[in-house]
């Protein structure tokens, strides 16, 4: 495998949860090929002129330097420019990673980047449809080293939804539960043993129920999908989605049309109304506040600190209490 080191990697597209993951996966490489490498993570759009080239520069801590950039769709101008004469230039001792929400902004940016023999793209598209949802699965659960049929993969998406962090949880959670032998294969009838029972009740319909501040509904849903065994880890996942789904909504600029608007948000320009009705009931402090209360529960959740159950109603209730209204 060849050195991250003096190259630029460049993720496109609108999966989060797959932009999300590969960052992290490069970050590890990174760490793997040079254990003492500096490593400084930085939001684009706050960058002050000559910042990125300091974050480029050789440390007086460390020989090598890894330098992860989210958001460039909201890299300023002038650093946009300090970003190219990087790329086009690079450093034996510094790995990029550059980090594209997909969409038209910054896309004159992303054009010249990918014209540098420095910088490779990685493209990350969110699945459309039930069927690439679907297909999304058997690619997941192949990369564990097992495998699912289509009617399997599209049994998990019907009874789980089409958050990908959340599939991706329930995949993780099937393969060690069917995993008595290396690369056996998971059918049908494992996938409903562990997210069949009351099928209509899916993780994102408690994130929709919750986030609209029908509590109530909320915690009846989750108790059914906890008596059909539906993994703690798909209902905190739907929840965080929906929570970040609705920030980007609500640092949206003003003055975008409905397709620009439904591409920065992630989401289809068909559930802009809902959205936003259910954004009426959020500001941005409120939605902070729940999205710590999503990570507290993840982290108890992961850590053992919590019984899943417990952590999911604490976090909806928690979820609950932060809405304005």
């Amino acid at each position: 495998m060849s050195s991250p080191f003096g190259q630029v990697l460049l993720i496109t597209g609108n999966a989060e949860f797959e932009a999300e993951r590969l960052r992290k996966r490069a970050v590890a490489a990174v760490v793997e090929a040079q254990p003492e490498c500096q490593v400084t993570e930085s939001t684009a759009a706050g960058l002050q002129p000559g910042e990125l080239m300091g974050l480029t520069s050789p440390s007086l801590f460390s020989d090598s330097v890894a330098v992860v950039l989210t958001d460039v769709q909201d890299l300023p101008e002038h650093a946009q420019n300090e970003l190219l004469g990087y790329a086009e230039a690079t450093s034996p001792d510094v790995a990029v990673v550059l980090v594209h929400s997909g969409g038209n902004k910054g896309k004159g940016l992303l054009d010249k980047l990918r014209q540098l023999p420095t910088v490779t793209e990685v493209k990350v598209e969110q699945p459309k449809y039930e069927r690439g949802h679907a297909e999304w699965v058997q690619r997941e659960v192949r990369a564990h080293g097992s495998n699912i049929d289509a009617q399997a993969a599209m049994t998990l998406v019907q009874s789980v939804g089409q958050d990908l962090r959340a599939l991706a949880g329930a995949v993780s959670q099937l393969v060690v539960s069917g995993g008595e032998t290396a690369g056996s294969a998971i059918d049908v009838d494992l996938v409903k043993q562990y997210f069949g029972g009351r099928a209509e009740v899916r993780g994102y319909e408690i994130a929709d129920a919750v986030l609209a501040g029908r509590l109530h509904v909320a915690m009846e849903s989750n108790r059914w999908a906890e008596s059909a065994r539906t993994a703690p880890l798909v209902v905190i996942a739907a929840v965080a989605s929906g929570l970040r789904t609705l920030a980007r909504l609500e640092s949206a600029p003003q003055g975008l049309r409905d397709a620009e608007v439904a591409a920065l948000v992630g989401a289809p320009p068909f559930k802009l109304r809902a959205l936003r009705q259910q954004l009426t009931g959020w500001d941005a402090n409120g939605l902070a506040q729940a999205i710590d209360a999503v990570a507290e529960a993840d982290l108890d959740l992961k850590s053992g600190e919590a019984d899943g159950g417990y952590a999911v109603e604490r976090m909806l209730l928690k979820v609950a209490s932060s809405r304005v209204r």
